[in-house]
């Protein structure tokens, strides 16, 4: 059915465009259609960004439901965002932006001259096209991103934190080695070997530590990275990295590490994350027992699709998003630009459209010099949300201790599924010598910002994979 309908919805876009070139709507309205297709199909690998020019209206008004009400459909599969000039007038995308926190802004020009932007300009990346959705990663046209991530809070010292970057990114750097089926995509990965070693928990950190230790941290770890690079990529006989460090936004990798996404501060000291997924996949009957609570998602299109509530806590002494302000929190965004990302800062700034809504451009004036892409997120009061089943909930205490006296100890995977289900409980044997891994028992749980987030202004799929390795 949903295949079909996209078929149609698709001949029905090109068909207004018959015997005139194609409109920048026609281009977002196909790619965001065949990005809700793939949503419905309970896989949730849909990441999709969209870049336009500033100037352009139509562009501008993609998520404005009131003028497009139609798209409403399935314009939440995409950010958008506009390629911004040093210099310019803000003050037009900045009124969209009040309304529904889009478009976002990809300072090209500062992606294509710059790595951190505590040095001179370089421009190493001048083919530079754009970048990943989550904007984290600058690419060229056919480029995939590399990404790779840590967790220094969770370190109890610099020494040790270097260990874990030294091994994330001779890793990532192995990645880039593997090959694709595209031509192109081989011969711009074989001459960028691009890699966004990232950093996440960096609100964690800050309250256990403070800003100048972060500092200290990003600035060696950068050079050590640098280092490693040289020392790695003589070995493997190929290209230094053209960069090497970013900050993703994260999402249910850092939920793994205990640590806040990103750069992003926590909704709150308490809440419940909700993860949609696939009853008929390995975890369902486990989370059940566990008992977690799991709902039917009001948005899937068939019964297989649930929610699973977690209740979180994300430790004392961290503030909430509530008590940063937009301009610190572009400033902790400017500063990681700075220190620690010559790829690019992925960040969504939330602010208070009563009280901050007007000073967005002024903002952006100041920051268009020391940033090279953000996206911002109008802060909602929770008598005006209109949204069921949102991916965070704020909670108290009583009601977070509440949650977890019903929760019993939750097993990687109890077993995988019978016969029959499409799942080979035997997988692959791997030998190598008189050694060999046997039976890998997967549990996949899977979550994308982009379709857990109606709001959909932070776009990012993740994926989780725990494997429990026996040797014999």
């Amino acid at each position: 059915m949903c295949i079909r309908d996209r078929h149609t919805g698709i001949r029905e876009v090109l068909d207004k465009n018959i015997g005139k070139p194609i409109t920048c709507r026609s281009i977002v309205d196909l790619m965001n259609m065949i990005g809700k297709c793939i949503v419905a199909g309970n896989i949730r690998r849909t990441a999709e960004i969209a870049f336009g020019d500033a100037d352009d209206d139509e562009f501008l008004n993609l998520k404005n439901y009131k003028v497009n009400p139609e798209r409403a459909a399935y314009g939440w599969t995409s950010n958008n965002s506009i390629f911004a000039k040093l210099g310019m007038d803000y003050a037009k995308a900045c009124k969209n932006v009040q309304y529904n926190g889009e478009p976002g802004f990809c300072w090209l020009d500062n992606m294509k001259a710059y790595g951190r932007l505590c040095d001179p300009p370089n421009n190493k990346d001048a083919r530079a096209a754009g970048g990943n959705p989550c904007l984290e990663q600058t690419l060229e046209s056919f480029e995939m991103c590399c990404l790779v991530e840590t967790f220094p809070y969770n370190h109890t010292s610099y020494e040790d934190f270097q260990e874990t970057l030294r091994l994330a990114f001779i890793y990532s750097k192995t990645v880039t080695l593997g090959l694709s089926h595209w031509k192109e995509t081989n011969e711009v990965i074989s001459r960028n070997r691009r890699i966004g070693c990232s950093m996440s928990g960096i609100a964690q950190f800050i309250s256990k530590h403070d800003l100048h230790t972060l500092k200290e941290w990003s600035q060696k770890g950068y050079a050590l990275i640098q280092a490693v690079d040289a020392e790695i990529s003589e070995k493997f006989a190929v290209n230094r990295s053209v960069k090497t460090t970013c900050i993703k936004p994260s999402g249910t990798v850092s939920l793994l590490a205990g640590a806040t996404p990103g750069l992003h501060f926590p909704e709150s000291q308490y809440y419940i994350r909700r993860v949609r997924f696939s009853k008929n996949g390995d975890l369902y009957d486990s989370l059940v027992k566990a008992g977690y609570k799991v709902e039917k998602d009001v948005y899937a299109k068939d019964d297989a699709g649930v929610l699973v509530e977690i209740p979180v806590c994300v430790g004392t002494n961290i503030r909430t998003i509530k008590e940063v302000p937009m301009w610190e929190q572009l400033e902790l965004a400017a500063f990681l630009q700075e220190n620690w990302a010559d790829n690019q800062v992925s960040c969504t700034v939330q602010f208070d459209p009563e009280i901050e809504g007007n000073s967005l451009n002024h903002a952006l004036n100041y920051f268009q010099y020391r940033l090279k892409g953000v996206s911002f997120l109008p802060r909602m009061k929770p008598e005006s949300n209109v949204y069921v089943q949102l991916p965070y909930e704020e909670i108290v205490e009583e009601k977070y201790n509440e949650l977890i006296k019903k929760i019993k100890p939750l097993d990687e995977c109890e077993s995988p599924k019978s016969p029959g289900s499409g799942v080979d409980p035997n997988a692959e044997n791997f030998c190598d010598g008189d050694k060999c891994l046997v039976q890998f028992d997967t549990c996949l749980l899977y979550t994308s910002d982009a379709a857990d987030d109606m709001q959909c202004v932070d776009l990012g799929g993740r994926r989780i994979i725990k494997k429990k390795k026996k040797t014999k």
